[in-house]
């Protein structure tokens, strides 16, 4: 097997008790992205979580240093691979799932709402027999659903407000929470995307704290702070309760809403948004490749 040859941060989380995942975050500084591997210490089994496909945006370039980096762990640590799981199909990076199938023969998962924002993606890039995630992931999640990483339960949680379709996946006591929570010397993460809604996220977030205070929360993204420069992605429902910047102290919906769509209306897209969506549409795949052999974007102009 090959093996990734960059120095990629990460930091574990052990696990704290039966039923408990231990979980690794690691960290791809481009998009600013995290990701996890969640592992069930009794029976070796693990699940990947929004694993990044790397892309070189200006070359138009894809590589697989941290999707391999999270197979080498699993290698060196013994660890049977039972889930490829992504929260929604991101904006801000390429998901590496159809590549890691490639790799292991192991499942690929995302919420079943993902069939909604094809069909919001069809019409902006003007592809109307485009994308169909029946056939390229291989569960698509309801609300509720449950699956297991070994003896650990895992639950399905319909949390949408970043996209119309996003899950966070309940490990144990470990919450992953995709684009939701940020660090809570950060806030929460944007809403202005198609199909996105800041009332949608405030009712995903209170959901989120509604599990019990000590609940690990391990989010999507983080930036860093002017004050804190390495990044960080764990916290606890009950730091986030106290002293999330956006949300911290039982902020109102009404402020909250207005909180959040003002600081939106400040930003900019991600710089690799119009390339990722057309692929984690597919699961992860690259447009097919025409007759020349390669694969080839399609840019929509002026329509954002």
């Amino acid at each position: 097997m090959k093996e990734a040859k960059m120095d990629i941060l990460s930091k574990v989380s052990p696990s704290t008790g039966t039923g408990s995942p231990r979980v690794v975050g690691f960290y791809e500084p481009v998009s600013g992205s995290c990701q996890y591997i969640a592992i069930c210490e009794a029976t070796r089994k693990a699940a990947l979580i929004d694993v990044v496909l790397n892309f070189d945006a200006a070359a138009a370039r894809t590589s697989t240093d941290h999707a391999q980096w999270a197979l080498d762990y699993l290698d060196r640590e013994g660890l049977e691979l039972e889930w490829i799981l992504d929260t929604h199909p991101h904006a801000d990076h390429l998901m590496a799932s159809a590549w890691l199938k490639a790799q292991t023969g192991r499942p690929t998962a995302i919420g079943e709402k993902v069939r909604d924002i094809a069909g919001l993606w069809r019409e902006i890039y003007h592809m109307p027999d485009a994308f169909d995630p029946d056939a390229d992931f291989d569960r698509l999640f309801a609300h509720g659903d449950t699956f297991r990483v070994g003896e650990c339960d895992g639950r399905v949680m319909l949390s949408p407000g970043h996209t119309l379709g996003s899950v966070t996946y309940v490990i144990g006591d470990a919450i992953f929470a995709h684009d939701t929570f940020m660090q809570p010397d950060v806030g929460t993460a944007r809403c202005d995307f198609p199909g996105g809604s800041a009332r949608d996220l405030y009712a995903s977030l209170t959901a989120i704290l509604d599990h019990p205070d000590g609940h690990r929360i391990f989010i999507g993204h983080d930036y860093g702070t002017d004050g804190r420069d390495e990044p960080a992605w764990e916290s606890t429902v009950a730091e986030q309760k106290a002293s999330n910047k956006h949300l911290g102290g039982g902020i109102p919906e009404d402020e909250y809403v207005e909180i959040r769509e003002t600081r939106d209306a400040t930003l900019g897209l991600p710089k690799q948004m119009l390339h990722a969506l057309q692929v984690n549409l597919r699961g992860g795949r690259l447009p097919e490749p025409e007759a020349d052999g390669h694969s080839y974007f399609k840019i929509p102009a002026n329509r954002f």
